[in-house]
């Protein structure tokens, strides 16, 4: 979409996430997106060895200087790890997350950013889009949310509709279709599957947002 750039890393070499409970053996991608109104935010970062080649996809859009609000979806590492590194050039911008997520967030890195609570409903304005936040507490961690860009009607789903997958390709339907539901279907039964009364009622809980 115009003003809204896939700024992430592919980890072509991720064979196991979560030591070795889940086998990735078709690498990943860690999704960090840079949208570009009158207002710039940051929606998630990616993991820790890849901060610089964030801050150069960063590059190649704005000055990352140029930066207004940080989104914080989820404060696993494989989300937040490149927060400290991007938070040096920027230590007086907002990080928006949950309550939960300043926790999170606060025991991997003991920083206290300018921390901006949020819960479902809460929008930032852009400047002719929003973002909206809905909280999504245990899918799959305490701290975890989306937000939904109005106007694209983007949402920014974290890990509810994730899979390990290394492509040279960004779209689910340029893909090797069978690849891509066995690795989806391979992060459901290991990540979700003990929450799926939880993600029933989020999917209607977003719906009802209209």
């Amino acid at each position: 979409k115009q003003g809204l750039y896939w700024v992430g890393v592919v980890d072509w070499e991720l064979r196991h996430f979560h030591g070795h409970e889940l086998s990735t053996h078709r690498g990943s991608s860690y999704n960090s997106y840079l949208i570009v109104d009158r207002k710039i935010a940051l929606v998630d970062t990616v993991w820790t060895p890849f901060a610089g080649q964030l801050l150069e996809n960063i590059r190649r859009v704005v000055d990352p200087a140029r930066i207004d609000y940080v989104i914080a979806n989820h404060a696993e590492i494989d989300h937040s790890g490149a927060l400290p590194e991007l938070m040096r050039r920027i230590p007086d911008k907002p990080v928006y997350c949950t309550a939960n997520g300043v926790k999170s967030l606060k025991g991997h890195y003991h920083q206290d950013w300018d921390f901006r609570v949020v819960k479902t409903g809460d929008a930032l304005d852009l400047g002719s889009k929003q973002l909206v936040f809905v909280e999504a507490p245990m899918l799959h961690w305490p701290d975890s949310m989306f937000c939904y860009l109005t106007g694209d009607n983007i949402l920014f789903s974290n890990d509810a509709f994730g899979q390990h997958y290394a492509s040279e390709s960004m779209f689910n339907d340029t893909v090797d279709q069978a690849e891509l539901w066995h690795e989806c279907l391979k992060y459901y039964a290991n990540i979700l599957t003990p929450f799926s009364p939880l993600v029933t009622r989020k999917i209607k809980e977003v719906l009802a947002l209209n």
